[in-house]
């Protein structure tokens, strides 16, 4: 089993030493100071990451603390703001991000070669010869597992987040605009996912309203 404590204590041994200084600095700063040590941490290596439950990707929610921390928010305060404010991915899409960095600099082939040759493009792929993918450069075949644990290495996880990618960010060859598109994706999926839950717990919530007010009587007929 992956454990995460050690990062987490360091983060939050961090946030709390940043946390002594908040009053003499203004936000910018702390939200770069928050950024050089924290969030770093966060993003170091976090492709290894991937395909790790979501109880311990939950313990990894470290952003949260650190937003509050700089924006001054109080703990009852919702946090979905204040990381969009900040433009800050939670952690899943922070690792769906790297794998598809990684993905990427493979496909502009600026990579070492170890990890463009763990990955295989669909038109290289002798199993696909005459389909209509077998011309698609921009997308990678996903290899066949049997177990979870087979699911979280780089050749099965980097490709299957870049396929789930729109293809016209898959077909950008330049690498800032690429970031920048890839991150508008995911924090506008993020907040699609939000709205949809929203909807679907008060849609809940009306429909237990309206059973609640139902004459028993009505059941029975």
């Amino acid at each position: 089993m992956f454990d995460v404590s050690p990062l987490t204590t360091s983060c939050f041994f961090q946030l709390h030493r940043l946390r002594q200084i908040r009053k003499h600095v203004n936000r910018q700063v702390m939200k770069q100071l928050v950024y050089t040590f924290v969030i770093s941490r966060l993003d170091y290596c976090n492709g290894i990451l991937a395909g790790l439950s979501k109880g311990l990707l939950s313990q990894l929610q470290v952003q949260n603390a650190a937003a509050r921390l700089v924006l001054g928010l109080q703990p009852r305060d919702h946090i979905k703001p204040a990381l969009f404010e900040l433009h800050w991915l939670p952690v899943h899409p922070r690792i769906d991000y790297k794998l598809c960095l990684l993905v990427h600099s493979a496909t502009v082939q600026c990579c070492p070669r170890y990890i463009g040759d763990i990955v295989q493009t669909t038109a290289a792929s002798s199993r696909r010869k005459g389909l209509r993918s077998s011309t698609d450069t921009f997308s990678y075949t996903v290899p066949l597992t049997y177990t979870k644990f087979a699911e979280r290495v780089f050749s099965v996880a980097g490709p299957s987040v870049w396929n789930s990618l729109p293809a016209d960010i898959r077909h950008i060859t330049d690498i800032s605009k690429f970031k920048r598109h890839l991150k508008t994706h995911l924090l506008t999926s993020i907040l699609i996912l939000s709205r949809a839950s929203v909807f679907i717990r008060f849609s809940g919530f009306r429909l237990y309203i309206e059973l609640c007010n139902t004459p028993v009587d009505s059941f029975c007929n």
